[in-house]
């Protein structure tokens, strides 16, 4: 093990010494390591102000070779090359991501007609955003960086489902810079389901963007019930109750619409309209990662609690262990989707059981 180890990261390194030392460029680089390590890099790209690597491979298997099992090949590159971090990113997830992207604008572009000029602003403004991302598909997280605010509307055009998690907080975030002058609405089923912590989050980041905050109170009490009592996983239940409470308010308020902090659906599938409300998957519509999410909600002072779900998933957990496999295929479901490292998946599941 060590001696493939070794290999591999003396390969890479006099590949991408030069390229760090600013002794070459990237184009300049013979990315065939065919004889070496036994394939090919995709792409390379190094920025020298953060010192920061991202390695492309062709597809997942040479994606694991480079990160090396337990992360010894790329920890071991990082700190010879002396850059602060390594990205390993397989080509064949970033051009599905790229694919999923184009689907969401060319369906932007298609239902723009409908809404009448004030409504449209904003979502030109994500159209624009998703182009970038496009066009900059290798590195489509620089993009997020030091976004613009655009001009707001002057009445709320989305209500945004705000959990307090690094997630819905992301699409808090990107719905304030869009201009959609954006109401953040927090669905409260008691401490249990939503933490006091979630909530320091709530209400930090809602004062910190200057945006309009509510609590809405529900009922859950018999989803909580019969979930300790191991009779049903309360996620979907949950989810549901949650979302017919804000979408019932935001049709109350005349609100079109509604923002989530979901990975899925993603393509065509990001926007749709559902009762009268247009329902946007906000990271999923971006093709953001979870990695994505937490810098730009990090950056806004949003605390990454880095736990599984919330109080009751756990006890019901520790209660019922079989209810732990519905959990896990919730995980498995974001990880094909390409939402989720195999390494990240891996702890979320090593959490849920």
């Amino acid at each position: 093990m060590k001696r493939e180890v070794d290999k591999s990261v003396n390969a890479l390194k006099k590949l991408l010494k030069p390229l760090v030392d600013g002794k070459c460029t990237e184009s300049q680089l013979d990315l065939d390591l065919g004889d070496e390590i036994g394939f090919s890099l995709e792409k390379v790209m190094f920025t020298s102000e953060d010192r920061n690597l991202i390695i492309v491979t062709p597809d997942r298997p040479e994606k694991s070779a480079v990160i090396g099992k337990g992360g010894w090949v790329v920890g071991r590159l990082r700190e010879e090359l002396g850059v602060n971090s390594i990205h390993v990113e397989a080509n064949t997830d970033i051009l599905i991501r790229k694919y999923r992207m184009e689907l969401a604008e060319k369906r932007l572009n298609n239902i723009m007609p409908l809404f009448d000029e004030k409504e449209r602003k904003p979502l030109q403004n994500l159209q624009k955003l998703l182009k970038a991302r496009i066009e900059n598909v290798y590195q489509a997280g620089s993009v997020l960086k030091d976004l613009p605010e655009k001009p707001e509307s002057k009445t709320p055009m989305a209500m945004v489902a705000l959990s307090g998690g690094v997630d819905s907080s992301f699409s808090l975030i990107i719905a304030k810079i869009m201009g959609f002058n954006p109401i953040a609405v927090t669905v409260n089923p008691g401490e249990i389901i939503l933490p006091k912590y979630f909530q320091r989050n709530v209400e930090s980041l809602s004062g910190r963007l200057n945006v309009k905050h509510e609590y809405l109170e529900v009922d859950m009490s018999q989803v909580i019930t019969d979930a300790l009592e191991g009779k049903i996983h309360p996620c979907g239940r949950c989810s549901e109750t949650i979302e017919k409470t804000l979408m019932e308010h935001a049709k109350q308020l005349k609100i079109p619409f509604l923002i989530f902090g979901d990975f899925l659906s993603t393509g065509a599938q990001s926007i749709l309209l559902k009762d009268g409300v247009w329902r946007i998957n906000m990271p999923a519509m971006l093709c953001a990662t979870k990695g994505e999410t937490k810098d730009l909600a990090g950056r806004f002072g949003v605390e990454n609690i880095g736990v599984y779900g919330c109080p009751l998933i756990n006890e019901v957990h520790k209660r019922h262990s079989h209810m732990a496999r519905f959990s896990v295929q919730r995980i498995l479901r974001e990880t094909r989707a390409g939402v989720l490292e195999p390494g990240e998946a891996l702890g979320l599941i090593k959490k849920s059981i």
